[in-house]
């Protein structure tokens, strides 16, 4: 936390990076305001602003928001020490560098001032060369502490402003994410944005009455441009807009999205993806890989006997190297099959014996946890939040469930 700005809320005289050195001076004596002001004329850095009367220097502070005050301790109407107290209680007040100016050189006075939150002790009238240089030195400090705050606050500022523009385009993102289905398809998943927003993004539709399309992408890096681009891929793929392409082949799929978003054209991120089409009429699911975790699949003749199978398939990352190109790959399905596509997010975090979980690690959650309870996206997000002791991780999380019921 940061010290408090003592000119909040308050009109300054100056802009920021650009303070300059005020001196409030404290003092019922006319003639010592003559000859401070008379010491400081030669420094055009050096303002001074006079007050006569010590009940109204509190108030007088507030307003001009000195970068010092030099203050009389021998003062009517109110002891200089008590003006000192009430200077260092008042939060406008209690940080700027103080001065009392006394008659004598007494150990006693000196210590109690600065036990009250006096910055110097000068006998006045000190010498001219001294003071300047108290002042300068005193202020100085001041100012760059009132600069420290104001880059922070600054800085707080930014901060909230890109968060809400971070939440704004996560709802953009789940705005664009497809309905849950059910019947012969049915479907689940959850969508967990990193602080930061990362670039993980998913959808399905239908290609036509036979083939039902199914993606998930993980853009580098995070932000706004990694949620851009994840977007712009999304809808890409939703619309079916690449030249060219047969979106029934899941490897001319992933070749034409390497063309076509090229990390040179789209500041130097990449993305992987996992997408797979399944082909309704012969019960199997064609589908490449770019750079992306596999899928794993619960599969078998009833859910009861169902095993997990890793639909494995290598690819490279999609934008990195033009004219790349891509294998597909198929897996016949068996009368249940519930298969789960995902972002790294989900297992790349500490809870393994002290390590980082692996793709493995993950695997084996859930297919204990199907053997438990069914394995559904809630509680696999709830067991993977236990194995790394916290609640928020800290990457995209996306897990995608789609459940088949083909005939036997």
């Amino acid at each position: 936390m940061s010290a408090q700005n003592p000119q909040h809320g308050h009109e300054k005289l100056y802009a920021f990076g650009e303070h300059t050195i005020t001196v409030l001076l404290v003092d019922d004596q006319e003639i010592v305001a003559e000859a401070v002001r008379r010491m400081l004329s030669g420094e055009p850095d050096i303002r001074v602003d006079y007050c006569q009367d010590p009940t109204k220097a509190l108030d007088r502070a507030r307003k001009i928001h000195p970068t010092l005050i030099l203050q009389d301790l021998i003062m009517p109407d109110i002891d200089g020490l008590t003006l000192v107290r009430f200077f260092r209680a008042s939060e406008a007040t209690r940080q700027i560098p103080l001065i009392v100016l006394s008659t004598k050189e007494d150990p006693a006075t000196k210590a109690e001032a600065f036990a009250l939150g006096a910055n110097d002790y000068l006998v006045k009238l000190p010498d001219k060369i001294e003071l300047i240089a108290r002042i300068r030195y005193h202020s100085k400090a001041y100012i760059t502490l009132l600069e420290r705050n104001e880059t922070y606050d600054a800085l707080l500022a930014s901060q909230a402003a890109l968060n809400s523009e971070l939440k704004q385009a996560a709802a953009y993102v789940r705005a664009l994410l497809p309905p849950r289905l059910a019947g012969d398809i049915r479907t689940d998943w959850e969508f967990i944005p990193s602080t930061s927003l990362g670039g993980d993004s998913f959808g399905y539709h239908w290609i036509d009455a036979d083939h039902f399309a199914m993606y998930l992408l993980d853009v580098c890096g995070h932000g706004i441009g990694a949620a851009l681009l994840s977007i712009s891929v999304i809808n890409t793929l939703r619309s079916e807009s690449l030249n060219h392409v047969d979106f029934r082949d899941p490897a001319q799929v992933l070749a034409e999205l390497n063309q076509v978003f090229k990390m040179e054209n789209h500041n130097d991120m990449f993305f992987t993806i996992w997408y797979g089409v399944y082909h309704k009429h012969e019960g199997e699911i064609e589908y490449a890989c770019g750079g992306h975790p596999p899928a794993i699949a619960m599969t078998g003749d009833t859910p009861e006997t169902a095993e997990l199978v890793k639909l494995s398939g290598e690819g490279f990352i999609i934008g990195a190297v033009p004219e790349t190109k891509y294998a597909g790959f198929s897996f016949s399905l068996k009368p249940f099959t519930r298969l789960y596509v995902f972002s790294d997010g989900i297992y790349e975090v500490e809870g393994c014996g002290g390590k980082v979980c692996m793709f493995d690690d993950f695997a084996g959650v859930v297919r204990d946890l199907y053997r438990d309870n069914g394995a559904h996206v809630e509680g696999i997000i709830d067991a993977m939040k236990a194995r790394q002791g916290k609640d928020v991780f800290d990457d995209d999380v996306s897990l995608l469930e789609i459940e088949f019921q083909t005939e036997p």
